[in-house]
């Protein structure tokens, strides 16, 4: 687990800046989105994300890793994506999403509890845990990618209502823009949107929200237009984040989700589904024992990290180690790599793979390292790059830019 605030510290900046600024089965798609045509296979795969046509950007280069960071004052409150050159660790460009003042980026007493990944990234402390269950960076670093389009142009927000405590909404800011200027695509009374997060294109906003009947479902609203809200599929209540993948975008509910370089396998992890690799399906809603196709059992597999190919999935083990697993019969392939030894009193948790599948990112750290009530001074994390074979150098990565909240999102 990261280091956090104090729940104290966390109040006080959160209340401080709400004062300056005054933000399974599965159901048929909506009627806007069409499912693909039928497969022969069982789960009816889509293509991926590699059919959308991204701006060319530092962001949608090859060979650039992206993290965020998320930055809290008295006054003012943001996430910085960065776009780095792998080999030299220097920063090829940045961008800055302003969190409205109104925005679930921590919860606090006083304050409508809500699910949504920004937490995990700006909010999570000892007193205030992440709104999921499981917090490692191997669960946290999808749910928190899941928050901006592909290209990194937009980022999704769930939003309190300041004149209703128990409404929240959806909506997103660009990245550059104004305090002022955060997206609102609902505001109805009685509202209860969370898990906000963006299409792979940007052009709409996906969450969980509570039906007129009670229920919780899943839904979207499109960022132009009216943003009129689409029904999506059934949800498995708020508990679980969202991410949405393929064209046509479909939203998976479940954590540690990764597709498969082809489009057509994705990692994904649920309460009582057994299982760790998944066809992929052209409807929404959560992963389920019913919705699940083709389940594969990655034995061992406590967190994944990603896919070193398409029917190789790397894995951080029982034993603290990491490991290339078959996808196909969920076997280790390949020997163990050990990144930190057991007499250093540190845990290593992995955070991206690259392209190529030959390296990955881990962040060492103290089992629980947690930061002081008092210390508010920059860190220095350990981050390294790591041969997935288990042999070769291990390399530090080294920036002054980089501390221990820092979340590595992609590595493209």
């Amino acid at each position: 687990m990261r280091p956090g605030l104090t729940a104290k510290t966390v109040t006080a900046l959160a209340l401080a800046a709400v004062a300056a600024l005054c933000i399974q089965g599965c159901s048929a798609p909506s009627a806007e989105e069409k499912p693909a045509s039928t497969s022969s296979s069982s789960g009816a795969p889509f293509l991926g994300n590699r059919d959308y046509v991204l701006p060319d950007s530092p962001f949608t280069r090859d060979d650039t890793v992206v993290t965020a960071t998320c930055g809290m004052g008295a006054r003012y409150a943001a996430v910085t994506v960065r776009a780095w050159d792998p080999e030299t660790w220097q920063p090829r460009a940045e961008r800055t999403f302003p969190i409205p003042g109104d925005a679930a980026f921590t919860n606090y007493a006083g304050a409508k509890a809500v699910n949504s990944p920004l937490v995990d990234l700006c909010g999570m402390n000892p007193d205030n845990p992440s709104p999921y269950k499981v917090a490692t960076l191997e669960y946290m670093a999808p749910r928190v990618r899941a928050l901006f389009d592909l290209a990194f142009t937009r980022m999704a927000v769930v939003l309190r209502d300041p004149g209703n405590k128990a409404d929240s909404h959806v909506g997103y800011v660009v990245s550059g823009a104004d305090l002022d200027e955060v997206v609102r695509l609902g505001g109805a009374a009685g509202a209860d949107e969370q898990n906000a997060v963006m299409s792979p294109d940007g052009r709409s906003v996906w969450f969980t929200y509570t039906a007129k009947g009670g229920g919780q479902r899943i839904g979207s609203r499109p960022t132009e237009g009216s943003h009129h809200l689409s029904d999506e599929g059934p949800a498995a209540g708020h508990g679980l984040p969202l991410t949405v993948l393929g064209k046509p975008p479909r939203a998976v509910q479940a954590d540690t989700v990764h597709l498969a370089p082809g489009g057509r396998r994705l990692t994904a992890k649920a309460p009582k589904v057994f299982g760790n690799v998944f066809d992929t399906w052209n409807s929404s809603g959560p992963l389920t024992s019913r919705s699940a196709h083709r389940a594969t059992l990655l034995s061992g597999c406590v967190g994944v990290v990603g896919w070193t190919g398409d029917d190789r999935v790397l894995c951080r083990t029982s034993t603290g180690n990491f490991r290339i697993m078959d996808a196909r019969t969920g076997r280790a392939s390949g020997a163990p790599v050990s990144v930190v030894g057991p007499q250093d009193g540190t845990v290593a948790e992995g955070m991206l793979v690259s392209p190529d599948g030959k390296r990955f990112l881990v962040a060492v750290h103290e089992p629980n390292a947690r930061r002081s009530d008092d210390d508010y001074s920059y860190r220095k994390p350990d981050f390294r790059v790591v041969p997935t074979s288990g042999s070769g150098a291990t390399t530090s990565v080294d920036n002054d830019l980089l501390d221990t909240y820092t979340m590595f999102l992609s590595w493209s």
